[in-house]
């Protein structure tokens, strides 16, 4: 149970000035003589040195001191099995009692004050703010924290991911509202920053180090779990809870990103500064920015550069999402080059296509003109396939259909009633009746159609029968087979006979 303080000093005070015995001071105000002996435990007297009386356990406490000064985040559980093996009869849990007296208490480690001077240095770190909904899919909100290590002022911006071209972004986003840079960046052991670590010999990220030379600072990174190096974005992160982010309401990232930077520009500089208690953050940075490095003419770029290829259909596939492309660049590798408000879509040094970012998952974005494009192709490509086969079968048939589309004809259903007929009738009678459809000054399927049907009359035929033909086999010529061929593997077969 928890105790207060006035009871714990009167229990050390009984102990030490009163030399009262525990279970005297247990008695007297009424608690357990377990908890007279934790609070003595705690304040440096185990109980093996207020006791004479003996114990089961005294037999293996020179083991068990042992193995807690080699091991002593060793559990009580582990060590109760290893005395029962080497014969202890008692039970647990005044076995445990007594482990909690013994174990070594951890030595608490003292820190410096870490001293930075004005423009010196600056604290980099994500943190994680939850998940939002955006276009019906669920995204991580991530804060990218900047603190100016002097003057403590903070630079807030919110993202919808950690990875590199966010991080880097929030560089760019963080120099240009601070209108300068500091000497160093320091950042945790993130995989953005540090792609390898083997003691004191670090390995940055390639675009890390591309940034810091595009900027001129010096990148380094805090020691392994050495969270008090970077202790000043640290403590900006849990601030950022508890005085920004907690109950604030906002209607899309974009406005949560306005509310950061105000927030930051105005209630985070109103605050004392931590170290400087004389000023407030603001006057402090007022007065570090005069230390800090300028920026170069043009800002680093952060466009996400992202090698793809388009498959059988006009789209290509970034995150997450499907973006339609002009036919023509099917089966192509592409580049896409995009921002957080565009996506660009590259073949060398010519954009091809461009439109807005969508930050759901599995949607389809797309430009009416790719898709109308593309059916008119398919649509233009099946009649001039129509249009080619009619002209195989019929020198004549093109300029039929000149003269039809010049009286008000519409050409694809033209092509396909003609193509039907010559289905039906075949090439040699549809070649016949064309001509005389054009000497009759009659340019129309129907024309045709008569003809066709009078001759089939006339030579007392019967109806045709429609069989559907594919369309990707209509175009191909099958050349009529010689029946002489067949006459002469019958005279071969008759004097094989005689032979015999």
């Amino acid at each position: 149970m928890a105790l207060s303080q006035e009871l714990e000093s009167k229990i050390l005070r009984y102990h030490f000035v009163e030399k009262w015995r525990t279970g005297t001071i247990a008695r007297q105000l009424g608690i357990h003589h377990s908890v007279v002996d934790r609070i003595l435990a705690h304040a440096g007297l185990p109980k093996a040195q207020r006791t004479k009386r003996a114990s089961m356990i005294d037999p293996f406490l020179p083991f068990i001191i042992k193995t807690l000064g080699d091991y002593p985040t060793l559990t009580a559980a582990r060590l109760f099995d290893m005395v029962q093996e080497r014969g202890y009869k008692g039970g647990p849990s005044h076995f445990r009692q007594r482990i909690s007296e013994l174990r070594p208490r951890p030595t608490p480690e003292a820190y410096l004050r870490l001293q930075t001077l004005p423009g010196e240095q600056i604290q980099v770190d994500w943190g994680h703010f939850g998940h939002i909904e955006v276009d019906g899919c669920k995204r991580p909100l991530m804060a990218f924290v900047m603190v100016l290590s002097w003057s403590r002022d903070i630079f807030l911006q919110f993202y919808l991911n950690q990875q590199m071209e966010n991080f880097l972004r929030g560089h760019v986003a963080a120099f240009g509202h601070w209108q300068g840079i500091a000497r160093i960046c320091l950042y945790d052991n993130l995989k953005s920053a540090v792609l390898e670590r083997l003691g004191d010999a670090i390995r940055f990220h390639p675009t890390l180090m591309a940034l810091s030379g595009h900027y001129y600072f010096e990148p380094k990174a805090a020691a392994v779990a050495r969270g008090n190096e970077k202790g000043r974005v640290e403590r900006a992160i849990r601030y950022i809870r508890d005085n920004f982010f907690a109950g604030r309401h906002w209607t899309s990232l974009d406005d949560l990103n306005s509310q950061a930077i105000k927030w930051c520009t105005t209630t985070s500089r109103q605050r004392r500064c931590p170290g400087l208690p004389d000023m407030t953050v603001g006057e402090a940075f007022a007065e570090e920015q005069q230390q800090l490095q300028s920026l170069p003419e043009t800002p680093f770029n952060t466009r996400e550069q992202v090698p793809v290829k388009a498959q059988k259909t006009p789209y290509i596939r970034f995150d997450l999402n499907d973006y339609s492309i002009p036919h023509q660049y099917v089966q192509k590798a592409l580049l896409v080059s995009a921002c957080l408000q565009t996506v660009r879509i590259i073949d060398g040094d010519t954009l091809i296509a461009e439109h807005p970012r969508c930050y759901g998952k599995g949607k389809q974005i797309e430009q009416e003109q790719h898709i109308n494009a593309l059916w008119l192709a398919k649509t233009h490509a099946k009649e001039h396939r129509g249009q080619h086969r009619l002209a195989l079968a019929s020198s004549q048939c093109p300029e039929l259909l000149q003269q039809a589309i010049t009286r008000g004809h519409t050409l694809n259903s033209t092509v396909k009633a003609l193509n039907q007929l010559l289905d039906d009738y075949g090439s040699m009678a549809f070649a016949k009746a064309v001509q005389e459809a054009l000497h009759q000054q009659a340019p129309y399927p129907q024309a045709v159609q008569q003809i066709l049907e009078r001759e089939r009359d006339k030579q007392k035929q019967p109806p045709p029968i429609s069989v559907a033909v594919p369309d990707k086999v209509k175009h191909l010529q099958v050349p009529p087979g010689k029946l002489s061929n067949y006459d002469q593997l019958t005279n071969d077969s008759e004097e094989s006979d005689d032979e015999q």
